[in-house]
């Protein structure tokens, strides 16, 4: 089993900055991969980016490249996810999530976190 706890979300002013941590804990993760998705009401989940817990390598959607960045702390078994110049179509809940390959389709993903609130004002 895996537990996953979020944190950091809050209410911020378009282009302002955020940083969501997500802790991980109940097995070994370096053969796994964390994920950041998001979701408003009435749309699917929608994925945000995605780390390799052992390689460091990371993919991100377009939509967010440039803005929002990805990173763990392998001693801390915590993922980051660094949100800068937000928007307000960035309002959403923010989950994170174990998976064993990176994939932008929330269903390769086993395990997730209880979310976070984003809400970006204009």
């Amino acid at each position: 089993q895996v537990q996953l706890v979020e944190s950091g979300g809050g209410l911020v002013q378009a282009g302002g900055s955020l940083r969501l941590s997500c802790a991980a804990s109940g097995r070994t993760f370096s053969s796994l991969v964390m994920g950041w998705f998001r979701q408003t009401p009435g749309k699917e989940r929608e994925f945000v980016t995605a780390i390799s817990w052992s390689s460091g390598s990371t993919h991100t959607a377009d939509s967010v490249k440039g803005r929002f960045t990805i990173s763990r702390d392998n001693a801390k078994n915590t993922v980051y996810l660094q949100m800068n110049s937000l928007k307000p179509e960035d309002t959403a809940v923010y989950y994170c999530a174990v998976g064993r390959i990176i994939s932008m389709d929330y269903r390769s993903y086993d395990y997730w976190g209880q979310g976070t609130q984003v809400t970006v004002s204009s």
